[in-house]
């Protein structure tokens, strides 16, 4: 009997089973006929297109920045990099946008919840003046601040009785970067309220978990990812903002004066080898900070799986 008669004459759940392991997927292993199609291109083409708008775009750039400060060599970066003007800079610009952050941490989560927990009129407005900071120019941004913070602004006259100053002093920059970061915390926090299942929140509750309990052992868990994600992205954009700070700021040196602005600052003093070892220095801190950060989340995701 020929191979063809044979399987023919076998039942019909062996045929089936024998036709479907040609082209089932079995774990990680591709059957040799099966092939996988697609509307898009194929894996490699993609990737291959990726890494060269990626290098194109990201690491071109950057690699000239640090094939610049290269030039310096060890001792003459480090000359550039560790005057007093430099490390206060460095000091002022981390510390205001890490606590621009922590702000956005807090108010933007509580943002997120009021606007998915709750239906009240002006909502629909509410969620819209939450992206004003995509949209407005920074530099708009800036001066709007600085004429309400400002010791004979709205806001800045009613701080003044009190012994506050707001503007031109490094609280004046925490405030313009928690005005830009905000959406960042409120948009990524925010899909993940909306998914996040209530038949988990009810289950606790009827175990006689308090809302309190609920939240911190059944809702902050599965939100944590997101909140580290947001104040990554907060605080990243601190690090760089230029055009609502320098108004605000004041820009004293080693008093108010932030990277951005020193960057700027050597560029127009011609001095390109300072702004380079300055921006390769920012460069390799914010790329740091952002890895620990992300690494963070990564293991607050892999155990809230568990």
């Amino acid at each position: 009997m020929s191979g063809a008669s044979a399987l023919a004459a076998q039942p019909p759940g062996v045929l089936t089973r024998a036709l479907s392991g040609l082209f089932r997927r079995d774990g990680n292993k591709r059957g040799r006929i099966g092939v996988r199609y697609s509307v898009l291109p194929g894996f490699g083409l993609t990737l291959g297109l990726t890494l060269s708008w990626l290098g194109l775009i990201v690491l071109l750039p950057l690699s000239a920045l640090a094939i610049h400060a290269g030039g310096l060599g060890w001792s003459g970066f480090w000359h550039e990099v560790l005057t007093p003007r430099v490390i206060a800079a460095f000091r002022i610009s981390f510390t205001t946008a890490f606590a621009a952050a922590v702000i956005n941490l807090v108010f933007g989560f509580l943002v997120a919840w009021m606007l998915v927990r709750y239906r009240f009129p002006g909502r629909k407005l509410v969620d819209a003046l939450v992206d004003l900071p995509f949209a407005l120019p920074t530099a708009v941004a800036g001066i709007a601040l600085t004429s309400l913070y400002a010791t004979n602004g709205w806001i800045g006259a009613i701080l003044a009785t009190w012994g506050i100053k707001v503007a031109f002093t490094p609280l004046g920059i925490v405030v313009a970067l928690t005005f830009i970061g905000l959406p960042f915390v409120v948009r990524t926090v925010e899909p993940v309220l909306q998914e996040l299942p209530p038949e988990e929140e009810e289950a606790a509750m009827s175990l006689g978990a308090n809302r309190w309990q609920t939240f911190i052992h059944v809702i902050l868990p599965a939100l944590t990812p997101a909140l580290l994600t947001g104040f990554a992205l907060a605080f990243a954009r601190g690090l760089g903002e230029y055009g609502s700070v320098i108004f605000i700021a004041g820009n004293m040196p080693e008093v108010s004066e932030v990277v951005p602005l020193l960057i700027i600052i050597k560029l127009e003093q011609f001095n390109y080898h300072g702004a380079t070892a300055i921006g390769t220095l920012m460069l390799l801190l914010s790329f740091a900070l952002l890895l620990v950060i992300n690494l963070l989340q990564a293991w607050m995701r892999n155990r809230h799986a568990r």
